[in-house]
């Protein structure tokens, strides 16, 4: 069955929120031929100009049956003096799923399809986003988010991450994983993992933490108290605390979790331990619990992740 798959642009887009998942489709297509057909649609059609400068070629956004409608983000000047034809065209409900890439999302919650849904954007957007829509249950940490067929992910590089989740939504794991091996991306990440996982790499906008946080991932079996980082860090607890967060955009606490999640899921994927020695290895402490943190972040167990991966 060939799905008709329609990436709506405008002027001032941003090109990787529209090419990410034109790559991972055209990918998917080569593992399974006849699987998708890709549209790129625009108000009026024409050659669209990116924010980089760099033009695609558009059809206009007519009206057709799409099974997925996909529309891309840009700087939000440009999206709110574009919202209107493309929000009155998405409320024709012509699709089987919606998807907002980045500050696409504000498309869809204009056009009130996240009313009441669960949904993501780019984490600078956050905080305008929730006092412009108060009927969405914004959850800016996730990486991307499914609601029933609503689909929404968080900046730029993240629609890729979301398109690897359509085609394994439609396709199975297999080819997902296929898809990304091809695109050389080393580990799909999955919707549960937060935005502020780069902000970690970098050690914060700054990057003074960037030393700690390496310090904290080699030792991650071992407890990790606000207090035990503050003193590694040279501060009191209280201003510790208040100047990470502000840094990575999460509470230490929070990402002490995340650091042992990504350890434990790329042991789980990549070697036959038992699931209770890589609790212990990775901090968890027992199975138990590292289970529940999986369920909460990933969707699913570290079993049926091992599973599903076929280790």
């Amino acid at each position: 069955m060939r799905r008709e798959i329609a990436i709506v642009v405008f002027p001032g887009f941003q090109l990787l929120d529209a090419a990410g998942p034109v790559a991972v489709f055209e990918m998917a297509e080569r593992f399974r031929a006849g699987s998708y057909a890709i549209h790129l649609l625009a108000p009026g059609g024409g050659v669209v100009r990116s924010s980089s400068g760099v033009c695609l070629a558009a059809a206009p956004m007519a009206s057709a049956a799409y099974d997925t409608v996909i529309v891309a983000g840009g700087n939000l000047a440009q999206v709110e003096e574009h919202q209107g034809e493309v929000v009155a065209w998405l409320g024709a409900d012509a699709w089987r799923r919606a998807a907002g890439v980045c500050s696409g999302a504000f498309f869809l919650a204009e056009a009130g399809l996240l009313d009441a849904r669960r949904a993501t954007t780019h984490w600078d957007a956050a905080e305008r986003f929730r006092l412009r829509y108060p009927k969405v249950r914004l959850d800016a940490d996730r990486m991307f988010v499914r609601d029933g067929n609503v689909w929404t992910s968080a900046g730029i590089s993240a629609g890729i991450d979301l398109a690897l989740a359509l085609v394994e939504d439609d396709l199975g794991p297999g080819i997902a994983r296929r898809a990304a091996q091809q695109l050389v991306v080393h580990q799909r990440r999955h919707g549960g993992q937060t935005q502020y996982s780069a902000l970690v790499e970098q050690g914060g906008r700054s990057g003074r933490f960037g030393e700690l946080i390496g310090w904290m991932r080699a030792r991650i079996a071992e407890p990790m108290t606000v207090e035990r980082l503050a003193e590694r860090a040279a501060m009191s607890p209280r201003h510790f605390a208040r100047a990470f967060a502000a840094e990575i955009g999460a509470t230490p606490a929070k990402v002490v979790e995340g650091l042992r999640l990504d350890a434990a899921r790329v042991a789980v994927e990549t070697s036959h331990r038992s699931m209770d020695q890589i609790a212990t290895a990775t901090g968890f402490g027992d199975a138990s619990r590292m289970r529940r943190a999986f369920i909460r972040a990933f969707g699913e167990s570290p079993q049926a992740l091992r599973r599903n991966l076929g280790v």
